[in-house]
């Protein structure tokens, strides 16, 4: 059986703070479509057997019924690909959601929060569904394979092995319990980090968010494709499908005296075409900056966000030891910072910048 495995794919993701580009979330949402459209080609031109989606196909509170009629009618192309959909905690199969109210073609399958098993031929397919935003338990401590001869397969969205409150509250699995139930495949979807080949014998398997959905999802996405053979032996590679990946490139300023010359060195990066960048600025500034009328002067649409992680390049001890308006200002900031809080202290150092401006 050859199958490919891809898993949060997020469509018609809103993209919020994604971006300090107006257009960025369109730009996004049409590379979905277009990726996933690579998918399902691929499985054209291979004549795989399964398509396994490990959840949050789109998002339950933005998704267009448009979006939904384009999802189906690329699965028409696909007739003789038998698709299984685990829904997750973005897309759970609730009453007002697709999964339940839309006629999905034929070769379609949708799982519910009851664990069910298709009996193939020569193959089971185990899955199970969100039917609320949040899962704590799915019972699958209960199941059982029940023909250990036949190649058994599990698609369901969860969070392996999660440790804290918050992940517990995504269907947390523990590895030991899936690698006890006996599965010849595990296609699981939730985190958008792959994980695949980061240990021996690998079955359990997170293929990551099919295209990068931000700044915290940087490197390679894309799909599984998987091939096992009547031994049961079994074989995937990962293939990287996005179109854009996200990077972060950190610009020391200590040695930019002006807003001038920042500017004109962040657009002199060579920046390549599928990369999209996050600019955070470091280092010690001569000048106070403004990160939103910097990025209204950076030429290169490739740089879609600003992040200001730069100090005052002020000696303030110093400066406070001076008889002068700005040592005496200084000393009683210094006061202030000694019982500031953390998320404070880059208020009182902007201060003390716009200050200093100020009495130039």
């Amino acid at each position: 059986m050859k199958f490919v495995h891809i898993a949060d794919i997020h469509f018609d993701s809103p993209f919020v703070n994604l971006s300090d580009r107006e257009n960025l979330g369109d730009i996004k949402r049409l590379e979905q479509r277009r990726v996933f459209k690579k998918v399902i080609d691929y499985i054209k031109e291979n004549m795989i057997d399964f398509l396994f989606i490990a959840g949050d196909v789109y998002e339950q509170q933005y998704i267009r019924k448009s979006t939904i009629e384009y999802i189906n009618d690329l699965f028409k192309e696909i007739p003789n690909t038998k698709i299984y959909i685990s829904p997750g905690n973005h897309d759970p199969y609730i009453k007002n959601s697709y999964y339940n109210q839309f006629k999905w073609n034929d070769n379609v399958h949708i799982f519910s929060s009851k664990f069910e098993k298709i009996a193939l031929e020569n193959i089971d397919i185990y899955g199970y569904g969100f039917d609320d935003f949040y899962c704590t338990n799915c019972g699958i401590e209960n199941l059982e394979i029940e023909d250990k001869t036949k190649t058994n397969i599990l698609v369901i969205h969860s969070t392996i092995d999660g440790a804290n409150l918050e992940e517990k509250q995504y269907n947390s699995i523990p590895k030991r319990v899936l690698e006890e139930k006996g599965f010849d495949y595990v296609a699981t979807g939730h985190i958008h980090k792959l994980d695949y080949h980061t240990y021996e014998n690998q079955k359990i398997v997170y293929p990551g968010s099919l295209i990068s959905l931000g700044f915290d999802e940087l490197g390679k996405h894309g799909m599984i494709v998987g091939e096992i053979n009547k031994n049961k032996e079994l074989k995937t590679e990962f293939i990287p499908l996005s179109e854009n990946d996200f990077e972060e490139i950190e610009f020391d300023v200590t040695e930019c005296i002006s807003k001038d010359e920042l500017i004109e060195k962040i657009n002199d990066l060579e920046i390549k075409d599928n990369q999209l960048i996050k600019i955070i600025l470091t280092g010690k500034r001569n000048f106070e900056i403004d990160k939103y009328e910097i990025y209204k002067l950076v030429t290169n649409e490739r740089i879609i966000k600003i992040k200001d992680h730069t100090k005052i390049q002020y000696d303030l001890e110093k400066i406070s030891n001076t008889y002068t308006l700005k040592g005496l200002f200084v000393k009683e900031i210094l006061k202030e910072k000694e019982n500031a809080k953390e998320d404070e202290l880059e208020i009182i150092e902007k201060a003390v910048e716009i200050a200093f401006e100020a009495l130039e």
